[in-house]
C-alpha cells in the first residue's frame, strides 16, 4: 500500500534533501536559491525540499564529505526509500576541491573522505565553484527519470 502511494506522490512531486558535507557553503546556498528562490522556484513544479530522509526522493549532496560525517551519509542515503537518485553538487562533492589537497606539500587532508562517489553511488554530477542553480536544476532533472520510473 505504502509503495503504491509513493509512486502515485511521485508522479505528482518530488521531494530533494539537501546534505551539507563540509566546505564552505556556497553550493548550499545556490541549491535553497534553486529551489526557494522566486526566480527560479522550483516548488511551481512540485519539487520541494525535505529534511526527513524517508521522504525523499532525490539526494543532493554538497561538500568534500569530511570523515566525521562520511558514515552519517551513508545512513541517510540508506534509509531513503527505492528508486532514489543521488546529485552530488559542485567541485568539493565530485573531486574534495580546494578541501582534498588543504594539507598542501605535507599531502592530502587527513579530515577528507570524499568525494562523494567514495561513500554513496552518485547518478548525476553537477560541476562549478559554486554551480549556477539553472545546472542544479537540470541536474535534478537529469536524476528525475531513475526516480520516476526506477531505471
Amino acid at each position: 500500500m505504502t509503495v503504491m502511494i509513493k509512486k502515485i506522490a511521485r508522479k505528482k512531486c518530488i521531494h530533494v534533501m539537501l546534505v551539507y558535507t563540509g566546505g564552505c557553503n556556497a553550493c548550499d546556498i545556490e541549491v535553497v536559491n534553486a529551489i526557494f528562490s522566486p526566480f527560479y522556484d522550483a516548488e511551481q513544479y512540485n519539487v520541494f525540499l525535505t529534511f526527513n530522509p524517508r521522504e525523499a526522493d532525490i539526494l543532493v549532496v554538497t561538500g568534500c564529505v569530511t570523515k566525521v560525517v562520511a558514515e552519517s551519509l551513508r545512513k541517510i542515503y540508506e534509509k531513503i526509500p527505492e528508486p532514489k537518485a543521488v546529485v552530488a553538487v559542485g567541485a568539493c562533492a565530485l573531486m574534495g576541491g580546494v578541501y582534498k589537497n588543504i594539507g598542501g606539500d605535507l599531502g592530502t587532508s587527513d579530515f577528507v573522505a570524499g568525494p562523494v562517489e567514495n561513500i554513496i553511488p552518485v547518478d548525476v554530477k553537477v560541476p562549478g565553484c559554486a554551480p549556477r542553480p539553472e545546472d542544479i536544476i537540470a541536474g535534478i532533472v537529469k536524476a528525475l527519470p531513475k526516480v520516476i520510473e526506477g531505471k
